[in-house]
């Protein structure tokens, strides 16, 4: 058994127009690829294509990527790209 099936991620896309849009799913490349050309991806993203991944982050279940996503959905602009920010400066920090 793949104990990794479970995980669910948060991401954060970046829209054509430079919006965010939050969401969550069990694979973040299909749900991009949903986005960016099929009906399957969110009506606010549609009209907005292409959209780009800015941020992800892993969770255990559905349920605690549910509520980051809502915790997330919350934060203003200027506080979403922040977080953007510092989880782009920890993977370079990882990778020195």
């Amino acid at each position: 058994m793949d104990l990794r099936s479970n995980v669910w991620f948060l991401y954060v896309v970046e829209c054509s127009d430079n919006t965010l849009y939050t969401g969550v799913t069990t694979d973040v490349s299909r749900r991009v690829h949903e986005h960016n050309t099929s009906k399957k991806g969110a009506k606010y993203t549609r009209s907005r294509r292409p959209v780009r991944v800015v941020y992800y982050d892993e969770f255990p279940d559905r349920s605690s990527a549910l509520k980051a996503e809502h915790w997330v959905k919350k934060l203003s602009r200027k506080e979403k790209q922040q977080l953007v920010s510092s989880r782009i400066l920890g993977l370079i920090n990882e990778t020195r």
